[in-house]
């Protein structure tokens, strides 16, 4: 196992859908580089499991659609761990294909369930990584952004609205640390990439990478993974 990395060692750090491939490995590097995880997901027993491959987690159930079940997520986290210092949101998915014609409502509000979660999290932990010696935020995003077809409309247009929200957030921590007068502390990035699979530890290792950067330097920043 790698030694701690300095920056990283005891923050506490949300990492939201942990049960996917790529929430696997961003908990196990974070753990690695000497993190607190709080690792978050829907389904009890895949968090059981990750909890076993990743020794040290702090595991928690919660539908991170739902308004309130993440406001009583964050008071949970603060009663037992205290104020988080990075996000990572790993809540996704892909369908798509067919066309205009095949951009289903259905396909639509499954997608925008992902943003949905952001904007909740978000929410609820913006006052701990506006007040974090050193706060991340970062999402997942794609180049579908850049370069959206017919048949990935709805994914496009949720992942645009998705770097949206982030960047409104790097705008709101800028903005807070300009108006008290103090150096910026907290940095929102995007991470793009086409596919995340097998580029799951290449996150991982980019998410731990924000803090030995400083804040300044990658806020509002969006970095291309497959680079």
């Amino acid at each position: 196992m790698p030694a701690p990395d300095p920056a990283v060692a005891e923050r506490l750090v949300l990492v939201a859908g942990a049960t996917s491939a790529s929430g696997l490995a961003a908990a196990r590097g974070l753990r690695g580089a000497g993190a607190r995880v709080v690792a978050v997901g829907r389904d009890a027993e895949r968090l059981t499991a990750l909890g076993v491959a990743v020794p040290g987690l702090h595991t928690e159930v919660c539908d991170l659609t739902d308004e309130a079940a993440v406001t009583a997520l964050a008071e949970r986290v603060h009663a037992g761990e205290g104020a988080v210092d990075g996000v990572l949101h790993l809540v996704g998915g892909w369908r798509g294909g067919g066309g205009l014609a095949g951009q289903t409502e259905a396909d639509y509000r499954f997608l925008e369930e992902s943003f949905t979660a952001l904007r909740h999290v978000s929410r609820a932990f913006d006052a701990d990584l506006r007040a974090s010696a050193a706060g991340r935020l970062a999402v997942v995003s794609s180049t579908a952004v850049a370069r959206p077809l017919a048949g990935g409309a709805n994914y496009a247009a949720v992942k645009a609205a998705t770097e949206a929200w982030t960047r409104a957030v790097a705008q709101g921590f800028a903005k807070d640390a300009r108006d008290a007068g103090r150096p910026l502390s907290a940095a929102s990035t995007i991470f793009r990439v086409k596919s995340l699979a097998g580029h799951e530890d290449a996150l991982a290792q980019a998410y731990i990478g924000l803090w030995d950067a400083d804040a300044a330097s990658v806020n509002d920043t969006i970095i291309d993974l497959e680079n």
